[in-house]
């Protein structure tokens, strides 16, 4: 497994779906586990404590509301982490604001609210991933050409 990606509750996994999609394109392996920051901490700081062990290079944290799910990642483990915020009643900017507010020195990389957030969390684990891994690299520039390739065409079917 290269890439662990935790949630806060099972009512996030449809979102988290978007991103297994983009790994799942990639070819990267991953494994998902349901795990809270407040409900189940020992057990969270115990597999985040055993992730670099097993090889696991990225870890993707999401999580709603108080949103402590990220920083308490981050502060048991110096894997790259990176926090999506789960849309909640308050649109998820509660969310968002406790992920990005990370003290100094225990950094979170914190991606947008929601889908798209978890669509680039993917992304950005794949970036990190294709530092060292040169077949990923070229899925990544396959990738990036193939979404410049649908606005150039979209451009053509607008001048038509």
């Amino acid at each position: 497994m290269e890439i662990s990606i935790i949630m806060g509750s099972k009512s996030d996994l449809s979102l988290v779906r978007n991103g297994t999609a983009i790994l799942d394109e990639f070819g990267i392996e991953y494994e998902m586990r349901i795990l809270s920051a407040h409900r189940t901490p020992k057990q969270l700081v115990s597999y985040v404590e055993g992730l670099a062990g097993r090889g696991v290079k990225v870890v993707i944290a999401v999580a709603g509301k108080a949103a402590a799910l990220p920083g308490v990642v981050a502060a048991h483990t110096n894997l790259p982490v990176i926090g999506v915020p789960v849309e909640t009643s308050l649109l998820g900017l509660d969310s968002l604001f406790s992920i990005v507010q990370m003290p100094g020195g225990i950094p979170v990389a914190t991606m947008g609210i929601g889908k798209a957030g978890m669509v680039n969390a993917a992304l950005f684990a794949v970036h990190i991933l294709s530092l060292h891994n040169e077949d990923i690299k070229a899925k990544l520039i396959e990738y990036r050409q193939r979404m410049a390739d649908k606005v150039l065409e979209s451009q053509r079917e607008l001048e038509n």
